[in-house]
C-alpha cells in the first residue's frame, strides 16, 4: 500500500482508501462502503480482463465513464462533509472502502483517482488494493 503523510500538515487523523472485491466479502473494518459495480466492467473488454486499475489502460476505460468522474466529484464533497463530523466525534481515523465485483479494476482506479485527488489533504491517508492480486 501507499502511504500519504505531509508531515507539516499531518493531523490526528488519518484516511485509509480500501479498494475490495464485494465476492470475497466486505472488509469488516470499513467505516464507509461504496459499490461502483454500476459502472462499465474492464473485466469484460478485450485486453483489459488481466490488467488492474494500476494499469493506464484500464485507469483509461474507467475514467471515460462521465460516472466515474461524477462519483468522485460526489465521494470527495462528501469526504470533506464527513469527515470534521467524525473528528469533532473524537474519532482519528477512517475508512473508505470502494467495491467493485473482484476488487482489480474499478475499484483500484477509482481508490487510487481519489488519492490523487487528496494529495494536498489536511489528513494523512493511505491507500490499499486488498483483492487485487487474487486469482479469478
Amino acid at each position: 500500500y501507499k502511504i500519504y503523510v505531509d508531515d507539516e500538515k499531518f493531523s490526528n487523523f488519518f484516511i485509509t482508501i480500501l479498494s475490495f472485491g464485494f465476492k470475497y466479502g466486505i472488509p469488516v473494518d470499513s467505516d464507509l462502503v461504496f459499490d461502483v459495480r454500476f459502472l462499465p466492467n474492464p473485466y469484460y473488454e478485450p485486453g483489459l480482463k488481466n490488467k488492474t486499475g494500476n494499469d493506464e489502460a484500464v485507469k483509461g476505460y474507467v475514467m471515460a465513464c462521465d460516472a466515474s468522474v461524477q462519483f468522485l466529484d460526489k465521494l470527495e464533497d462528501m469526504l470533506s462533509f464527513l469527515v470534521p463530523y467524525y473528528i469533532s466525534e473524537g474519532k482519528n481515523q477512517l475508512v473508505v472502502s470502494i467495491g467493485c465485483t473482484g476488487g482489480k479494476h474499478r475499484s483500484v482506479t477509482l481508490v487510487n483517482e481519489l488519492a490523487e485527488r487528496m494529495k494536498h489533504s489536511e489528513y494523512g491517508f493511505k491507500t490499499e488494493h486488498r483483492d487485487i492480486e487474487k486469482d479469478d
